[in-house]
């Protein structure tokens, strides 16, 4: 694990560990008025994650990035943290998910191939979870978890029953584990706008600067010919999130005389999609780290972004 996923790791323990003793003992309201010292204390300390906050501000705005509008983003993540507890101790009766999309979502699963889901780092996963625990449909993440760091262990011990679920990238019967949840008619979600360290990438265009994405679950998509669907879990105020199905692709096909032209493509179509949602919901992406190929710019020095750069690991 880098510099910058290490900071994130640490962050989001911290965060993690403070909100669960404070949700288990002093309830919601309180937790969210502890979140401004807990932020700041995050703030001040996350030297890295601030950088990459503001870089990531910059291109998204195209413009100087205030301190204010890096504090609203790492407070934003803090919130998600706070929520992602009550998702997961099962304290979520008081909370207000919308569904945007779910008859497309209906009508997708309805062709019995089972489904992908091409979620990102905006906004909450658990929202999904929560949703997959109250539906007749199981959710099966995908995800690289070669050593599950401590904040995975500590999500884990909220819920054991998120291990169970995950699909692990690496293991001789990840593949077999997909194909398997798609027969059964289940979602099979993939984070897909961060690639873990040496999965194969393309650089594309992204909020006006160029970015690697990676390809893997396109490419397993095409693989299992399961019909693909984009999901976000946008936190849209407190205690209210907006879950969002849009469809992508009945079918991938990949075609070996134009697989590289058609792979880059279905990535840039993905990325326009998340493009759109992060100018609609501008504070709710936490990928927290060096994203574009550049060095981030930002007062707090050049020398972190070049030693962060060197390699980008999945924060899990």
């Amino acid at each position: 694990m880098n510099g910058w996923a290490a900071d994130q790791e640490r962050g989001s323990r911290f965060m993690l560990q403070v909100m669960l003793w404070i949700a288990r003992h002093l309830g919601w309201h309180a937790s969210l008025l502890l979140l401004y010292p807990v932020s700041f204390y995050f703030y001040a300390t996350g030297r890295r994650t601030r950088l990459a906050s503001r870089d990531y501000l910059r291109h998204l705005q195209g413009r100087r990035v205030r301190e204010t509008e890096v504090m609203r983003h790492i407070f934003t993540f803090a919130c998600v943290i706070l929520d992602r507890v009550y998702f997961l101790i099962g304290r979520d009766r008081a909370y207000r998910v919308e569904i945007e999309g779910l008859d497309d979502l209906d009508a997708t699963l309805a062709l019995g191939r089972g489904c992908i889901l091409l979620g990102s780092h905006l906004g909450s996963f658990e929202v999904l979870r929560a949703l997959g625990r109250r539906a007749p449909v199981r959710v099966k993440p995908v995800m690289y978890r070669d050593k599950p760091g401590p904040l995975s262990d500590l999500l884990e011990n909220l819920d054991p029953a998120i291990a169970a679920s995950i699909i692990e990238i690496g293991r001789p019967d990840a593949m077999l584990r997909v194909q398997e949840s798609l027969q059964a008619g289940e979602m099979v979600g993939f984070l897909a706008d961060r690639a873990p360290s040496g999965e194969r990438t393309v650089t594309i265009d992204f909020l006006g600067a160029k970015a690697r994405f990676p390809t893997g679950p396109l490419i397993i998509a095409a693989v299992t010919a399961a019909p693909v669907m984009l999901f976000y879990g946008l936190r849209t105020g407190p205690r209210h999130y907006t879950l969002r199905f849009e469809p992508f692709a009945e079918r991938i096909e990949l075609p070996r005389a134009r697989r590289e032209q058609d792979l880059t493509g279905w990535v840039e179509r993905y990325a326009a999609s998340l493009a759109e949602r992060c100018r609609a919901a501008p504070f709710n992406w936490f990928n927290f780290y060096p994203f574009w190929d550049e060095e981030p710019a930002g007062r707090d020095g050049q020398a972190d972004a070049r030693a962060g750069a060197q390699g980008l690991g999945e924060v899990r």
